[in-house]
């Protein structure tokens, strides 16, 4: 009878433990910590670096594309950020050091990592090759791996630090269409996970934060296979719809927060909270449910092809009626810089 006893005492003083570590503190100062933001030339990343900027933070962004690099860089200048732009591609190897030397020799120091860079492909598997997948797992699972591998000993040397991983409700639940997507995301969740149950609370903290549609724009950006238009309509729909999406500036806000309380998890939205806990108790009737919103996407064409930006497809309903719907996704795309670069810009999206 003891062994029992004993085995729940021990369970309950954990999960005691456990709650008091999860309770909200109050929120640090970081007015001159340095930040690293990858993806910050556009969307959220874009976002979280206005945010670290209202907070006085010193600012080291990064992005493929150049000119947008350029006018995010700019937009931050103008808040009065101290700011460094660095054009590379998180997904290749010497990124991570390139990025860190950079915070280094401007600022001497580097206190924030936010892993959010990231790409959306959107269509039934059957339009998926292997490329896509190792194209998502190298810029969302593997590019923070190594960021963070290359900040940790920065920050462990300071005794101060915070990891931010930037995941997405598809790394809680995989969602139809979105399977390269939602196959690094997992392994982006795993790992922010994993760390944090390693490194503890602090002096070095990761926050993983599980974000559901945000309203960014990313519809123009992201890629479409299969019936291309009508992958293009339902996902403009989702990510520009209130209540169903969260306007993008209002997530940056949470998420900032939640690092400056060292938090081990944030999950935005009500819809994200709902679908995260309840796949992780109800994982038969999820999947169930995942296959019947399935049944109502665009069947499968039957054959490849390469995958279109939304930025040059017409959705599959009438024009007027798709701009009314999609009212707020194209304000937010005016407002986080994902309008299409004019011709003659010299990088890549």
């Amino acid at each position: 009878m003891k062994t029992p006893l004993l085995l729940a005492a021990a369970a309950v003083t954990a999960a005691a433990t456990a709650a008091r570590a999860s309770v909200r503190r109050t929120p640090d100062d970081i007015t001159g910590e340095v930040a690293i933001v990858t993806g910050a030339s556009r969307g959220l990343g874009l976002a979280l670096a206005r945010e670290l900027a209202r907070h006085s933070a010193r600012l080291v962004i990064c992005a493929r594309d150049q000119d947008q690099l350029e006018g995010a860089e700019a937009d931050l200048l103008a808040l009065g950020a101290e700011v460094v732009a660095v054009p590379c591609d998180t997904g290749d190897e010497g990124t991570a050091d390139l990025l860190v030397a950079a915070a280094l020799e401007r600022y001497g120091r580097l206190d924030i990592v936010i892993n959010n860079a990231g790409i959306i492909q959107v269509g039934p598997v059957e339009s998926t090759q292997p490329a896509d997948y190792e194209a998502a797992m190298r810029t969302m699972a593997l590019a923070p791996v190594r960021l963070t591998l290359a900040a940790l000993p920065v920050m462990r040397g300071q005794a101060h630090g915070r990891i931010v991983n930037i995941t997405s409700i598809g790394g809680k639940v995989s969602v139809p269409h979105l399977l390269p997507y939602s196959t690094a995301k997992f392994a982006a969740v795993g790992f922010s996970e994993g760390l944090r149950a390693e490194l503890g609370p602090g002096p070095v903290a990761v926050t993983t934060v599980v974000p559901g549609l945000l309203r960014t724009g990313s519809h123009l950006n992201a890629r479409f296979s299969g019936r291309s238009e009508e992958e293009f309509t339902w996902f403009s729909l989702g990510a520009s719809l209130p209540v169903i999406s969260m306007d993008a500036g209002t997530a940056a806000r949470q998420i900032v927060e939640a690092m400056r309380q060292r938090r081990a998890e944030l999950i935005l939205t009500p819809l994200g909270q709902l679908a995260a806990r309840g796949a992780g108790i109800f994982p038969e009737f999820t999947s169930a449910l995942l296959h019947l919103t399935r049944q109502m996407l665009p069947a499968a064409t039957g054959h490849g092809g390469p995958a279109v930006p939304g930025s040059a497809l017409r959705p599959a309903l009438n024009q007027q009626v798709f701009n009314r719907l999609t009212a707020l996704g194209q304000t937010a795309a005016r407002q986080f810089n994902q309008l299409p670069q004019p011709s003659g810009s010299r990088g890549r999206s």
